[in-house]
């Protein structure tokens, strides 16, 4: 299953790229920062501006990076990104077994897993160094659970360097082991590492990279503090201002989507690892960003692991399992007897149709016969035009859609409406997809820099079919 599963979400995220369709944000950012790493040269993100540590600080990418020692190629990250997810269904497995679930729930459990539409969809959204955490995550409560206190501390250590908020997930994961789960000294190495981390990435790691600036991700907070001490004061001292984002349609729907391919199998006496999930969440329900409050992008990583816990937890200790009620609505019906072993052939039955319906309904499948295809009909000038530029190092602008196809170098630009280039002769290369200007820019923005780059000098143009423009700089040294 894992194996499949891989290969699918491999394939799937590889066909998204080649159509055009991942970004400079975030697939870009990280097969620059990467490809740089693997060169020996500062990680400094031309997108950003800033060194990769101060960005996120997640140190993991420079392990990530000795794959591009062997072959400099952006499907390392994609295909690190599909193992990587289909690997939960392993801990999942294992989880569900230590709970004492047979194996037909068992490896039910591990279906719903990678059935969950959350899975599918953050597979396609680019590359994120957290969905390396993902696994670790189920992975850490196993070992915290069969008192692996080795394994638990290298995978604590892992999580960490996979994104600095998840610092935050680590250390309530601390309190629920202490508190919930009587697992003492694992709860004191999760809380003490997480909020020591997050402390040294907060006021040390990313102020130093980043010039005294903090975290990037506060600005999704202005009306909370301009700073991470601002808004946990504000937190406490202000609650009507969490209240209102909390109780909203906004926060109801994303709940709502977010716990249904579940919901049926979760016992309200069994949510305690939810606890651990409590930071993401509020942060989720709190942002200014809708994009934290959907089922594509990758904010709701962390709480996915202790969603899947909560379930296996309920479905462990609810002696008559949930969704008897099904069963006795069949049995009203029917005037069958059914016995222990078939009602949980039934229920696990319930549930993967549950699921697959779930995934049918939520997952971005359709989007390969919908979105992904609207843009095939530049698809082959793309190509042509970026292979004239691939194998240089030359700086290059381009359109964020572009981008991601002409990382290997130190300095790649996209395209951004509200932020134009002030200098385009900064530029060796500037490729220009007129009729599909990507994320952050228009029609009539592309077709002024086509228009500015044909009166400049400095440029010829070297490629020129279906609306796709490619200028050079004539001379690197051209005054």
């Amino acid at each position: 299953m894992i194996v499949t599963a891989s290969i699918i979400f491999f394939f799937c995220s590889s066909l998204r790229h080649a159509l055009f369709q991942s970004t400079a944000f975030e697939l870009g950012i990280y097969d620059q920062i990467v490809y740089l790493i693997s060169q020996g040269k500062p990680p400094i993100s031309s997108f950003l501006n800033i060194h990769h540590m101060g960005n996120h600080a997640a140190w993991v990418m420079y392990f990530i990076a000795l794959f591009y020692r062997i072959y400099p190629s952006v499907h390392w990250l994609l295909l690190i990104q599909a193992i990587s997810l289909a690997l939960g269904a392993w801990p999942t497995w294992g989880l569900a077994r230590q709970a004492g679930l047979n194996r037909s729930l068992s490896l039910t459990m591990a279906v719903v897993y990678l059935l969950y539409p959350v899975v599918f969809n953050i597979n396609l959204f680019d590359f994120h160094p957290e969905v390396m955490a993902l696994p670790v995550f189920l992975g850490a409560i196993l070992a915290a659970k069969l008192n692996k206190t080795g394994w638990f501390c290298l995978a604590v250590i892992w999580i960490l360097g996979c994104k600095d908020a998840l610092a935050l997930t680590v250390a309530a994961m601390g309190v629920w082991l202490f508190f919930y789960e009587k697992k003492r000294l694992y709860g004191v190495i999760a809380l003490f590492a997480g909020v020591g981390w997050f402390i040294i990435v907060v006021q040390g790691i990313i102020p130093y990279f980043k010039a005294g600036v903090g975290p990037g991700g506060v600005g999704r907070y202005s009306y909370l503090g301009n700073s991470v001490l601002e808004i946990i004061v504000n937190l406490v001292l202000k609650p009507r201002l969490v209240l209102d984002n909390f109780f909203s349609w906004k926060t109801l729907e994303y709940i709502t989507l977010f716990l249904s391919p579940v919901v049926w199998w979760l016992s309200p006496r069994h949510l305690a690892p939810f606890v651990s999930a409590l930071p993401a969440l509020v942060k989720n329900i709190l942002s200014e960003i809708d994009a934290q409050r959907d089922l594509i992008h990758q904010y709701s990583i962390p709480i996915v692991p202790f969603l899947i816990v909560a379930m296996i937890s309920s479905l462990a200790h609810s002696e008559e399992y949930l969704g008897k009620w099904v069963l006795n609505i069949w049995q009203t019906h029917k005037t069958i007897n059914f016995s222990l072993i078939q009602q949980k052939k039934i229920i696990c039955k319930l549930i993967l149709t549950w699921s697959f319906i779930s995934f049918l309904c939520l997952a971005k499948f359709g989007y390969f016969w919908s979105i992904y295809i609207q843009e095939t009909d530049t698809w082959t000038a793309n190509h042509l035009a970026i292979n004239l530029i691939q194998m240089t190092q030359g700086s290059v602008l381009t359109t964020a859609n572009l981008a991601p196809h002409v990382t290997h170098r130190t300095v790649v630009k996209f395209t951004n409406v509200d932020a134009p280039p002030p200098d385009l002769t900064k530029f060796d290369y500037i490729l220009l997809n007129v009729r599909h200007p990507g994320w952050k820019s228009n029609h009539q923005f592309a077709q002024s820099l086509v228009n500015q780059l044909q009166n400049l000098p400095q440029f010829q143009l070297k490629f020129n079919r279906d609306d796709v423009y490619l200028f050079e700089k004539i001379n690197p040294f051209y005054p």
